[in-house]
């Protein structure tokens, strides 16, 4: 057993820390009924003077509704999230996350009624990031062209025609955010 924990590795700090923060609150919210979720891990409309609203502007992406929703987004963060944090550094990575969960919790609050919770606009920025890690002499990777289609555009469909509990204007925000950083930081 020591063998096994001994050749183990911390090696994404930023990205381990926020699966096990975001499994830890997927916990807490299960135990507490999604009182957790509603005081803490959501994002809504609320009084200005309610010191909790702001907090909850960067807590609402380790907050999920439910294990397949936690599972849904982490898939892509372990998968696409070490290659970033690599690429950037782990500081550089936790300011954009910080700013995209700031960023997604601010406008999901002025501009709608509805409640978020989740790290989808982490994923999507993390998507659009990831086509860029390996850009060369100003070239446009073929890769970042088909992830806009695949990604972007169907999120763009989706928001205009289904109704769903789904923020796809989360997505599109995270997805922005990732262009502004790619652009920012090159």
């Amino acid at each position: 057993m020591n063998n096994i924990i001994d050749s183990l590795s911390y090696n994404s700090v930023v990205i381990l820390t926020y699966f096990f923060l975001s499994l830890l609150v997927v916990i807490i919210n299960y135990v507490t009924h999604d009182k957790a979720n509603k005081l803490l891990f959501s994002c809504y409309r609320s009084s200005p003077f309610n010191p909790l609203t702001y907090v909850r502007f960067f807590t609402h992406i380790l907050g999920h509704s439910n294990w397949q929703h936690f599972m849904n987004n982490f898939l892509y963060i372990l998968l696409i999230g070490p290659m970033i944090e690599e690429k950037f550094g782990s500081l550089k990575l936790l300011i954009m996350i910080l700013i995209t969960a700031f960023v997604t919790g601010l406008i999901n609050s002025m501009f709608t009624k509805y409640r978020l919770l989740g790290a989808s606009g982490i994923v999507y920025m993390f998507i659009i990031l990831s086509s860029f890690v390996n850009i060369q002499n100003g070239k446009i990777p073929l890769t970042l062209i088909l992830i806009f289609m695949c990604y972007i555009v169907n999120e763009i469909v989706k928001g205009l025609t289904k109704k769903d509990n789904v923020s796809h204007s989360t997505h599109l925000l995270g997805a922005l955010c990732g262009v502004i950083f790619m652009i920012y930081y090159r």
